[in-house]
């Protein structure tokens, strides 16, 4: 019977049926590689070829569809440059957990979305940047000059001391794509203006200025009124949101401080000699070489013509330099490197050790001083090179170094102490997760205690924000779990446990009863003072005059002809009042008032309107807020672009991977 089966299976007819099972499913996983992104996506900006807008988006035409990816690594490197800036800004209210938000991460991600639209489009607008434009804009960096002239030395620096340290020629394809995808965006801001009927307008706003009156009401008197207990109650009804005991916690802890753990013996003389030969390498200098090079631009993709015309043209120059040519004149008149074309070609010392790219370091490291050496070909295109200046490698002796081996051998002792009794609270704490005390006994240190407090006022350890964010998190108030090790400072942690949790509850009207009594004397003092505000406004409005009224109650009153938008006058909320009013009518006032805390109010007059007139403008003011207001349209204009462009293509998104 098996027999029958597999011959049945194992013919022509089977084979064929097969094949054409396979077809439509490997269609399919094609289709899903060549549009779904790869599992390394969490992003994925497509748009149809520029010859067949209307092109599908299935197998096999996809193949033709342009695309840009934001990888997880472009993802997770840009979500961690935002966090070190939140991170810097905040200080120590920084909550980690707060900003891996869903919002904040998507936040990032429409960033780097935006970008590779711009990619995009500039890939489909068919946009190149040539090394003129490239050299010219490093140069221009402020960052790169020194007294206002772009400084080789300084350029070379700065790029040597990033983590990792990027080479000139790097950054120079780094720069030349950024700008590829910027020159769209920018002639767009460039090419924005401002009318001056746009600019007037403006200003006859913004340059408005009010003539005012206003009258200063002094609080009134305090409430000492008798409260009944119908209305303490009535109250309380209405406002128990009101009066609340916050959530409250009180927690006992362990806490580990290196400055206070005994101080190691000194170590004896065979034990720093013993590391200063294991770590013998980190006292010692590489060699490094001084090398100028003229570079002869050909991008790794470029046709053979292209590259074989740059290859001739770096042999022509070798040639001339060998045959006693000045190699810093040739590299000044032809080199494509703008980091040293200026500086006659010559590079900052560099060992070998992978700073250079390879056959560019290879070729360095193979030469003798005085040699040229070239063409040599790199992705950047081709080099010629000389080799200044061999420095040897140096050291320092065991005598030389010892004071510094003896201290990192003290700091080292004292780490491993510290270490080693956190360890020890550790393996402790797991051996009884929900009890403090045993691991406090068990490693010698005093159990102690704080508490209880509230979120908005800690007593402390808790006052060290990390702590404080850990006493109020979940997991330690509803499983009364032990923390994992919070670090305060390098060699300072603490464990903590919360021993005690209040939920936020409503007072009882027992406990909460004076309070609510100053809540309704409170109230009663801010009727008060609102009523009498009122009742000056209504006079004035009934026609009186607000300084003849001020005067016959008693109260500082003051005319203010040309008042500003935006000035504090008397406080910023009143300015604000003031300039929400409306216009007066012609022989009328507009009357208002304003709360300025405290149980003052303040009533005042619009008197008369006076609009902004751009004539009137000093020259100077003027360029500056047109030049502000271009500025202004042209991020308008730009990100218009940006937003129409994620329109046309077709942006998808990987939630579950960012």
């Amino acid at each position: 019977m098996l027999q029958k089966l597999r011959d049945k299976t194992s013919g022509w007819v089977a084979s064929l049926i097969l094949g054409l099972l396979i077809i439509p499913f490997a269609f399919v996983g094609v289709n899903e590689y060549m549009t779904g992104g790869t599992a390394g996506d969490v992003a994925l900006v497509e748009a149809p070829p520029t010859w067949w807008e209307s092109a599908p988006q299935w197998w096999p035409v996809s193949m033709l569809w342009q695309r840009e990816e934001v990888t997880q690594e472009d993802f997770r490197a840009a979500f961690e440059q935002a966090r070190q800036q939140q991170r810097q800004a905040l200080g120590d209210a920084f909550d980690p957990r707060e900003f891996e938000s869903a919002e904040n991460k998507r936040k990032v991600l429409d960033q780097l979305l935006d970008q590779k639209v711009l990619a995009l489009g500039a890939k489909r607008a068919g946009i190149v940047v040539g090394n003129a434009a490239v050299q010219k804009m490093i140069a221009s960096e402020p960052a790169f000059q020194v007294d206002g002239k772009f400084s080789p030395e300084q350029y070379q620096m700065l790029l040597a001391s990033q983590v990792p340290a990027i080479s000139p020629l790097q950054f120079q394809e780094q720069q030349r794509e950024r700008l590829r995808m910027l020159l769209v965006p920018q002639a767009i801001g460039d090419s924005d203006f401002v009318t001056e009927g746009e600019q007037a307008r403006m200003w006859k706003l913004l340059g408005e200025t009010r003539d005012i009156g206003i009258a200063l009401l002094p609080p009134v008197a305090e409430d000492t009124a008798p409260v009944t207990e119908a209305q303490v109650k009535a109250w309380y009804d209405g406002h128990k949101s009101d009066f609340k005991q916050p959530e409250q916690v009180s927690l006992e802890y362990v806490e580990i401080d290196g400055a206070t753990l005994p101080v190691a013996a000194a170590p004896d003389e065979a034990a720093l000699r013993k590391r200063y030969e294991a770590e013998k390498s980190r006292f010692m200098s590489p060699e490094q070489r001084v090398v100028a090079h003229i570079l002869i631009a050909a991008d790794a993709g470029a046709d053979a013509a292209t590259q074989k015309k740059a290859e001739e043209k770096a042999a022509a120059l070798a040639k001339q330099a060998r045959e006693g040519a000045d190699f810093a004149a040739l590299a000044r008149a032809n080199s494509d490197d703008p980091g040293s074309k200026d500086a006659g070609g010559e590079l900052p010392p560099f060992a070998q050790d992978g700073s250079m790219v390879k056959p560019f370091e290879d070729a360095a490291f193979a030469m003798q001083a005085g040699e040229i050496r070239g063409p040599v070909k790199s992705d950047f295109g081709y080099h010629v090179l000389q080799l200044k200046q061999v420095n040897p490698g140096t050291g320092r002796s065991f005598e030389e170094v010892r004071g510094e081996l003896a201290t990192e051998e003290a700091n080292s002792e004292r780490d491993r102490a510290f270490n080693d009794l956190a360890g020890r609270l550790v393996n402790e704490t797991l051996k009884n997760p929900t009890a403090l005390a045993p691991a406090a006994q068990a490693i010698g240190l005093p159990l102690q205690k704080v508490g209880p407090f509230s979120q908005n006022a800690p007593q402390g350890i808790a006052m060290v924000p990390a702590v404080l964010r850990a006493a109020f998190s979940d997991t330690l108030v509803q499983d009364g779990t032990i923390s994992d090790p919070i670090e305060i400072s390098p060699n300072h942690s603490v464990v903590i446990r919360v021993a005690q949790h209040t939920p936020e509850q409503a007072l009882p009207l027992d406990k909460a009863r004076d309070a609510v009594v100053l809540a309704i004397r409170a109230d009663r003092q801010n009727k008060a003072a609102l009523a009498a505000a009122d009742a000056l406004v209504a006079r004035v409005q009934k026609g009186e005059s607000l300084a003849t009224v001020a005067t016959a109650e008693g109260l500082r009153f003051n005319e203010l002809p040309g008042l500003r938008r935006g000035m504090p006058m008397p406080t910023a909320e009143a300015n604000d009042a003031i300039f929400a009013a409306g216009r007066p009518a012609e022989g009328k006032v507009v009357a208002g008032k304003v709360a300025l805390g405290d149980g003052a109010y303040a009533v005042f007059t619009v008197n008369k309107v006076n609009d902004g007139v751009i004539a009137e403008m000093p020259a100077e003011e003027r360029a500056t807020m047109q030049q502000q207001l271009t500025q202004l349209n042209a991020g308008i204009a730009t990100q218009a672009y940006v937003d129409a462009l994620r329109k046309r293509f077709k942006v998808k998104v990987f939630e579950e991977r960012l």
